[in-house]
């Protein structure tokens, strides 16, 4: 090819031999943006028939090799303009071009692969006709470790390219893992405390937690390798290391099934002759309200003798597990029995003290003069 172009460019006359390699160089560069414009056209042309179709793995296989082709198209075209130039003899750069190409072919495949990956990401995290969406900590965890491993062996291709002896990288591994480790535990403790975080999945991104051990308490936003930011209901990040979740419980109450409401109400000794109405009026409302859960324990009972009223409590649960809706029906709960306290025709009972006086003092009668 090289004998080709500068035979060419000596049939034109009008250039000196000595700045033939100059035009050759100008033809290959007009070459690679000329292949540059027809690629990233036919590129842009699938993207629009792959989107216009309902699978979503050709949109995320073309969206993903747009920049590293166009990367690729001019590190060849570069490449091979300074090959064609050296060939001649004219120009002198280093003999390490083709180890150069080499080099940029891997990395432009490992940056499709990382982006692809990225894009699978999106496309599992998001529900589909006849696919539910997976879980976010599951997909991310396993696009990390991917892109982590492709990254790792595009490291270690690189450094046998350049000459270096990857066995012996791998069994200084072995013994310098020691020193690492040593070294930076606490980064090692982090990191497998994440890897746990994803394998035991105590919770995922989106789970409201909290630990009763340390004031810990909020929404979690992202598992890292290393931390997990948490968002409080204060609307502040919080980032804890993952070593800490080995060390403390947590609770996660995200994923309960019920909602609890367990309250105590007094009525006065007045009417303790109506106690028994009311608590069969309370548990007729109880197990008659659509949004208490019938299934599970329901309970009402006079539970005790206070110190100025006849205490029972109500303990059941609401089908719904949301914050706001639950205090929405407990309200009602609360207020239905107020008024099946005043229809009974008792009262609620407040503080009160009774003085009980067993005998009046007689009043000393006073000396006559």
């Amino acid at each position: 090819m090289s004998d080709w172009l500068f035979g060419l460019v000596s049939d034109l006359g009008w250039v000196e031999a000595r700045h033939e390699w100059l035009v050759v160089l100008a033809f290959v560069v007009g070459l690679t943006l000329l292949a540059h414009i027809v690629g990233s056209s036919l590129l842009r042309f699938l993207q629009r028939r792959a989107e216009a179709t309902s699978m979503q793995l050709d949109s995320a296989l073309i969206g993903a090799a747009r920049p590293p082709l166009v990367m690729l198209i001019w590190v060849v075209g570069i490449v091979t303009g300074l090959q064609v130039a050296v060939s001649n003899g004219s120009l002198v750069v280093p003999e390490s071009v083709t180890t150069v190409r080499k080099l940029a072919l891997i990395a432009t495949m490992s940056w499709f692969v990382v982006r692809l990956i990225s894009r699978l990401e999106g496309i599992l995290m998001q529900p589909a006709a006849g696919r539910k969406a997976m879980d976010v900590t599951t997909v991310r965890a396993l696009g990390r470790l991917m892109r982590l491993s492709v990254l790792v062996l595009a490291a270690l291709i690189v450094l046998q390219n350049l000459g270096v002896s990857v066995s012996g990288i791998l069994a200084f591994g072995g013994i310098g893992g020691l020193a690492v480790g040593f070294a930076a535990k606490d980064l090692l403790a982090n990191f497998f405390g994440g890897l746990m975080i994803y394998l035991d999945r105590p919770f995922s991104v989106g789970d409201w937690i909290r630990s009763p051990d340390k004031e810990i308490e909020g929404v979690v936003e992202d598992i890292g390798w290393r931390q997990t930011r948490i968002r409080t209901f204060s609307k502040r990040p919080l980032y804890v290391p993952n070593a800490t979740f080995a060390s403390i419980s947590v609770e996660n109450p995200s994923r309960m099934t019920n909602r609890r409401i367990y309250e105590y109400v007094g009525v006065r000794y007045d009417d303790a002759a109506k106690v028994q109405q009311i608590l069969n009026a309370v548990r007729a409302m109880l197990e008659s309200h659509p949004a208490i859960d019938t299934k599970q324990t329901l309970m009402v009972n006079l539970d005790r003798f206070g110190p100025s009223s006849l205490d029972f409590f109500i303990y059941t649960f609401t089908k719904t597990t949301d914050w706001v809706e639950f205090h929405g029906i407990k309200q009602d709960v609360l207020m239905q029995i107020m008024g099946i306290v005043e229809s009974a025709g008792a009262e609620i009972a407040f503080p009160t003290t009774t003085v009980h006086v067993a005998e009046m003092p007689v009043e000393p009668v006073a000396n006559k003069a």
